[in-house]
């Protein structure tokens, strides 16, 4: 792997005690990134796409295959890639395959659907079968599941990085009917590809809380707390690694960065910076509409200087978590609602810059599918692909990743408008509150919960969690 110059900065001590208006800009002015030819870049269409480039380039391979997403499911479309994986590693036995996923998630069943084994249970099954060869580490970003979780995207393959906000099932792969819509890059770069793998390698694979689930009999993660208390401690100060290259004709700047933790956040940091830095125009994907306090602040500024807005979210009925009402209602259900209460108070806030078309809110749904969209657009000069979901979670909880690209010439431009112009081809514009559900029309029992939540104020703590 070649060596690299120049790390990702973050903020430092007396930069935090500065006031925010004396540190605009601070954090992009002093990224490096990779010089990469915008030739080499492409924007996949859709899910199904998507899947198949993933398992095309699997069967390619010849040095390496480095995955790292929330989790790989034990469903038609997980086995597609498990088989996938262990077939590429038999037709070339010197290909190195290493697989991250969260190691709370992996061992547990779907939420609501009862106890299980999880989807180690398939890694181990495989190995059996097929032999050793495809390594799958099992990480614990914190002590339970609740509180944090593997959320860091990107596939490493020899030297392409397939970018995604998708974990791996049937939904997300498109396998069945429904689909589950994100965004989807391929990028052709030996060294931002070196950079991805070397963070997995460095502060992942070689920890010691990290273990491998393919293998039987992996020891659970209540017994290793210091492990896991050294691994958060080490999340918290990680960064990839990135040259400092000038552009040249026909290229843009990628810049890989991490986030983890509420200070010191490179992530945080950045997304911060390109809505205080924006100037005419912002382009935000949501797909749980829990945005982190900073993150509204700065938005609220960025309308009042005449910065134009085009959010897409999802309709409460495009979350994954919407219990249709002619099913059994279960707690989980509730999230939809939750959001949707969110947006509602959000739309309540800038009703004028609604108006008057400074600030669109776009609605997506589409059948029984469901909306996955995240990241920012800013002023055909910025775009962030990340599987942030901009929410407090993230901001604080969860273990995230992005790449950012600088574009000086706009040489991506159309790419972004044409993927811009085809997310909106399911999404509606909101006016007003009176385009949402009205709450008095809610199923019966998400009306009680809410009630009851509301009662004992417990949304400002679900919000945080969620």
């Amino acid at each position: 792997m070649k060596a690299m110059n120049k790390s990702v900065s973050t903020p430092s001590l007396a930069q935090r005690l500065t006031p925010f208006r004396h540190r605009r800009g601070e954090a992009l002015a002093s990224l490096g990134g990779f010089a990469v030819d915008a030739g080499r870049i492409q924007v996949l269409e859709g899910p199904a796409a998507f899947r198949q480039q993933l398992i095309d380039a699997i069967g390619r391979a010849h040095r390496r295959i480095i995955i790292v997403a929330l989790y790989l499911e034990n469903d038609e479309a997980g086995r597609e890639v498990m088989q996938a994986l262990h077939a590429a590693r038999i037709a070339n036995p010197q290909l190195g395959i290493d697989v991250f996923v969260d190691g709370h998630r992996a061992r547990r069943g779907l939420l609501g659907h009862g106890q299980s084994a999880g989807n180690a249970a398939m890694y181990r099954e495989y190995a059996q079968r097929f032999g050793e060869g495809v390594r799958v580490w099992g990480v614990p970003v914190q002590n339970r599941e609740l509180f944090g979780v593997l959320h860091l995207k990107g596939m490493v393959i020899d030297d392409t990085v397939i970018y995604s906000g998708a974990s791996l099932n049937n939904v997300y792969l498109h396998r069945h009917e429904r689909y589950r819509l994100d965004r989807y890059h391929l990028i052709d770069s030996a060294a931002l590809a070196d950079s991805l793998a070397w963070f997995a390698f460095t502060n992942l694979r070689d920890n010691a809380a990290v273990v491998r689930l393919d293998q039987p009999d992996p020891p659970p993660f209540r017994e290793r707390p210091q492990a896991i208390r050294d691994l958060r401690q080490q999340l918290r100060s990680a960064h990839y690694t990135v040259a400092g290259q000038r552009l040249a004709a026909g290229e843009v700047s990628v810049t890989p960065l991490a986030g983890f933790g509420r200070k010191d956040n490179a992530l945080n940091a950045v997304i911060l910076d390109l809505v205080r830095c924006a100037r005419q125009h912002i382009v935000l994907m949501t797909p749980y509409f829990n945005l982190p306090r900073p993150v509204r602040v700065a938005l609220g500024q960025a309308l009042r200087r005449g910065c134009r807005i085009d959010m897409m979210v999802g309709d409460k009925c495009a979350n994954d978590f919407y219990i249709p009402p002619d099913q059994p209602f279960k707690k989980i259900g509730l999230l939809p609602y939750l959001y949707e209460a969110n947006l509602r108070r959000f739309v309540s806030t800038h009703k004028r810059h609604l108006a008057r078309g400074q600030l669109n809110l776009w609605l997506w749904r589409h059948e029984a599918n469901s909306f996955h969209l995240k990241g920012m657009l800013v002023d055909d000069t910025h775009a962030l692909l990340t599987g942030n979901n901009l929410n407090p979670r993230a901001w604080a909880l969860d273990l995230e990743n992005g790449l950012l690209i600088r574009d000086p010439h706009q040489l991506l431009r159309e790419r972004h408008q044409a993927e811009w112009e085809r997310l909106r081809q399911h999404a509606t514009r909101l006016v007003d509150t009176h385009d949402l559900q009205n709450p008095r029309s809610y199923p019966p029992s998400a009306r009680k919960l809410l009630k009851r939540i509301r009662r004992f104020r417990f949304h400002h703590l679900l919000n945080r969690l969620l």
